[in-house]
């Protein structure tokens, strides 16, 4: 069966890798948005699919095909990009018209609030109800206008979203004080084997780390142990959520988590086998290298910013992660 997309919104604003500067181009664009794959000659424009592994444009309906195969399937974004929500909808849409059940996890909401993302998604709670109970503004901080269109579909078609995340307290202690200082109450909400022993993930992160401005981060350990905190409680719920369920899983989460797998994706294996695939949404100005491991498929986008409409500093990485 043959999917067309949805018509995106058309976005004038030039590309930019996730992780180095934000906002969209200005008066003076750093050339023109190519992307080329590692060792492979050609260049690719933005609204291009590419899978790395057949190091070659996909269309629309390939990548949907071959996702379809998968238990998991991972999409990432860069929370702030309209273009990156829209196709995360186009390809929840697609997906639905299969068969298979399939549930939709979220790093936007933090394991603790399942019971409240239940009661609005039976419509036992209105909208307004539930952005009150989950402290949408307070807790996540990205418009909510960005993610409605997710979560609405998933409501209009009585689907389960599955909150992942740990609690925003907890993490933000994390990266301001260290593992060590959490409570025995604390602690006992995360995962009992923080992993902090992945030497790739480690110099990545020490790499986002350097190149941005922090106030309140300052010790570069705390940070790194924050993080992980995200990757193994994300991982540990995914899997033993699939592991029980058995149901095709669609995880939503910012490009840093899923980026070369080292993230989430890895880990989720330690917690349950399962068959997986990363499309990271990658938004670029200028000329970039795709490395060949970073992911499964590629889609390049625009680089809009609800934020922001001229290129800047990059947002600084925060305690919560949503710099990410």
């Amino acid at each position: 069966m043959k999917y067309k997309s949805a018509g995106l919104i058309k976005i004038v604003c030039l590309l930019i890798p996730v992780f180095l500067t934000g906002g969209c181009s200005g008066l003076k664009p750093a050339g023109l948005p190519l992307a080329s794959i590692e060792g492979v000659a050609g260049h690719f424009r933005a609204g291009r699919i590419i899978s790395l592994e057949a190091k070659k444009a996909i269309s629309f309906d390939q990548l949907i095909d071959r996702l379809e195969s998968n238990d998991i399937v991972f999409v990432g974004e860069r929370h702030d990009n309209p273009e990156h929500h829209l196709i995360q909808v186009q390809i929840l849409q697609a997906l639905m018209v299969r068969p298979k059940q399939m549930t939709v996890a979220m790093e936007f909401f933090e394991e603790p609030q399942q019971a409240v993302i239940d009661r609005y998604m039976v419509g036992n709670t209105n909208e307004e109800t539930f952005l009150k109970d989950v402290a949408w503004s307070r807790k996540w901080g990205y418009d909510y206008y960005l993610y409605r269109p997710l979560i609405f579909l998933m409501k209009e078609k009585n689907g389960k979203i599955l909150a992942i995340n740990a609690p925003n307290g907890i993490v933000k202690k994390v990266a301001r004080s260290g593992l060590g200082s959490l409570n025995p109450g604390e602690r006992g909400q995360l995962p009992a084997g923080i992993d902090l022993n992945n030497k790739a993930h480690r110099a990545y992160l020490q790499q986002v780390y350097n190149e941005h401005q922090h106030l309140d981060l300052n010790n570069f350990e705390y940070f790194y142990q924050a993080q992980c905190v995200w990757e193994d409680t994300m991982a540990e719920n995914i899997g033993d959520y699939f592991k029980k369920e058995r149901k095709k899983l669609i995880v939503l989460t910012g490009n840093g988590h899923i980026i070369n797998k080292f993230g989430i994706p890895d880990r989720v294996l330690k917690h349950s086998p399962a068959s997986m695939a990363t499309v990271l949404l990658y938004p670029l100005s200028g000329r970039v290298i795709l490395k060949k491991k970073m992911a499964d498929y590629v889609w390049l986008t625009g680089d809009c910013s609800s934020r922001r409409f001229c290129r800047g500093k990059s947002k600084k990485p925060t305690a919560t992660g949503h710099g990410f």
